[in-house]
């Protein structure tokens, strides 16, 4: 599936946003993954936050190839 950014064009009829084009729940999803991660850098008041998020990214990119290589 594509991933497609929201447009701020926001609707919440039926199953999909019209905006953005995902599903009520990817969205929802989304934001509580982003929450938890706010959350998380408050919580331990990193000194530097991009870097924190940026070797999330590598990460999560990361294992996600692995995973989607093995299927």
């Amino acid at each position: 599936m594509k991933f497609s950014p929201c447009t701020s064009q926001c609707t919440s009829d039926g199953t999909f946003c019209q905006g953005c084009g995902r599903t009520h729940i990817e969205i929802k999803e989304t934001q509580a993954l982003v929450a938890k991660l706010v959350g998380h850098l408050v919580d331990h008041n990193y000194d530097d936050p991009e870097r924190f998020l940026s070797l999330i990214s590598e990460k999560a990119l990361k294992r996600a190839n692995i995973i989607l290589q093995d299927k």
